[in-house]
């Protein structure tokens, strides 16, 4: 077990509370939540978990919107040893049931319009001892503060290191099933540390800032984003689920200061009537990521948002920034728009060959990182997190570059991970759905670039012999078997999938051959 540290959840919610008492933590709805009162209402919730039964390294699973009360779970758990497991209400009850088997969770909370997917399967979940509705008539956490009852609001004695675990967040794999990323407290703190010691203002938090997340905390770029500013003490705008209009109202409202999104939400935000400068005028910095950023929209961000850029490069396992492209390189005509950035204070990138060689300058290979912001483990998954991480060097699906200046450019992803508006969506797990369709006899799935959503996902299906489908028989198909984000958004009917000599779909060739008929 890790020492105390001052580098922990535990130890900065105390520290906010002291400091800051009557500063705004969250806004969410109308509803301000102070860090004395996230402070108190946490401790309720690590006094529940502990007289619950539950102690250091047991997962507790969160299935709903997001709201105040959701990351008063999360510092709770943090607080004793507990880890957060957060699940994507967007998902199947399949994929629902996966997670809670694979993360062993003791207790879930759940969203009354969620019950029904965990119900269907908590009998054939040994592990999963209690399951308590979250939320209830006209209150969006009636069941969570009724399961508190009257826990004292105490400081909790448990001590807590920067390497315990903290989080566990799903993310799929190449074989189509979502592994459990393991996120320590350190992970939450080494960025802001290094970006302060290097006096480096590229992507930061302030005390002061009011920053509007756009991505859901279930998410890894959520949770993260809100942690950091937790870190430094800022106020989170927080959203149930994103809504460009409500987003929209929220900046002026609230006088944000700070936006995380994908670039497709951002232009689902300018879309807006009443989006424009005055709108927008609160704001000094909107953050990116999941894509990069074209000529055309970077013209319409400088003159709708009227402030400073960044786009960040990360991965789940990564737990934080790997690479910026800074506000100084938000420049049209700047043939850099088209990379990742350059690498951030106190990471180190490599490109390296199929044998781990690195690569000089210009040569494309895998892209790898050395982080201390990195993940643990992948959870009960020794020999993937072994192929991950190495001597502290963590492999990522990403084929790319480093130009002559350390400028990342990505050229592919070596395990073929689609990104739709910041959602990771991996081929294997919708080709497996699509292949259970009786008229299916192969199937490949790729991403296919899409300006709105930075990639959308493109089947290349072939039908069994004597076989008639369309393409709207295998979307009603998917319906109910993988999460809506997930199915295809076209299909593409072949006689045969391009394959090399061991069989291996040729993946590249399709996006290539889909490129050349869009011209």
């Amino acid at each position: 077990m890790a020492g105390p540290s001052t580098d922990t959840i535990a130890a900065r919610s105390l520290q906010h509370a002291a400091q800051r008492p009557d500063h705004p933590a969250i806004i969410c709805e109308g509803r301000e939540t102070t860090y004395a009162e996230l402070h108190r209402a946490s401790n309720r919730t690590a006094h529940a978990l502990t007289a619950a039964g539950l102690s250091r390294g047991d997962r507790v699973a969160f299935l709903g919107r997001e709201n105040e009360h959701y990351y008063d779970l999360a510092v709770g758990c943090a607080k004793t040893g507990v880890v957060l497991v957060p699940i994507n209400w967007r998902l199947t009850a399949g994929e629902v049931d996966h997670i809670l088997r694979d993360s062993g969770a003791r207790m879930a909370f759940v969203q009354g319009e969620f019950l029904s997917a965990v119900e269907r399967v908590r009998d054939s979940l040994p592990d999963l001892r209690e399951i308590h509705r979250f939320d209830g008539d006209g209150h969006p956490a009636e069941g969570f503060l009724a399961w508190k009852g009257d826990a004292p609001d105490t400081d909790v004695d448990v001590a807590v290191g920067t390497e315990d675990p903290m989080v566990q967040m799903y993310t799929s794999g190449t074989s189509g099933l979502p592994k459990g990323v393991v996120l320590a407290h350190r992970t939450f703190f080494t960025f802001v540390e290094q970006m302060r010691r290097a006096d480096c203002d590229w992507i930061d938090w302030r005390p002061e800032d009011r920053t509007l997340i756009c991505f859901p905390g279930l998410h890894s770029g959520g949770m993260a984003w809100f942690m950091h500013a937790f870190n430094v003490g800022a106020t989170s705008v927080v959203m149930g689920m994103f809504v460009a209009e409500e987003a929209v109202r929220l900046i002026p409202e609230h006088r944000v200061t700070t936006v995380w999104a994908a670039p497709a939400m951002l232009d689902m935000m300018m879309a807006e009537h009443r989006a424009g400068p005055e709108a927008f005028a609160s704001l000094r910095k909107v953050v990116y990521g999941g894509a990069p950023i074209s000529p055309s929209q970077l013209e319409r961000c400088l003159s709708v948002f009227g402030c400073e850029l960044a786009q960040m490069y990360a991965a789940a396992e990564t737990g934080s920034v790997v690479t910026c492209l800074t506000p100084a390189d938000h420049v049209l005509g700047n043939p850099r728009l088209t990379s990742a950035g350059r690498v951030c204070p106190g990471n180190v990138v490599r490109i390296v060959d199929e044998d781990g060689k690195e690569l000089p300058a210009g040569a494309i290979g895998q892209v790898t990182v050395w982080t201390p912001a990195h993940f643990v483990e992948y959870f009960r998954q020794p020999e993937a997190t072994a192929r991950a991480l190495h001597d502290g060097w963590l492999k990522l699906g990403d084929a790319g570059y480093l130009d002559e200046d350390g400028y990342l450019f990505l050229c592919d992803r070596i395990n073929d991970t689609i990104i739709v508006a910041g959602q990771n969506i991996y081929p294997v797990e919708v080709e497996n759905a699509l292949r259970a369709h009786p008229a299916v006899a192969d199937v490949a799935v790729v991403g296919v670039p899409d300006a709105r959503w930075g990639e959308t996902v493109r089947a290349c299906v072939v039908a069994a012999p004597g076989a008639e489908v369309t393409g709207r028989d295998l979307l009603l198909f998917l319906r109910g078997r993988l999460a809506d984000f997930k199915i295809p958004n076209s299909y593409e009917f072949l006689d045969v999938l391009p394959r090399n000599p061991t069989g291996k779909v040729l993946r590249r060739e399709l996006r290539q051959r889909i490129a050349a008929a869009a011209g």
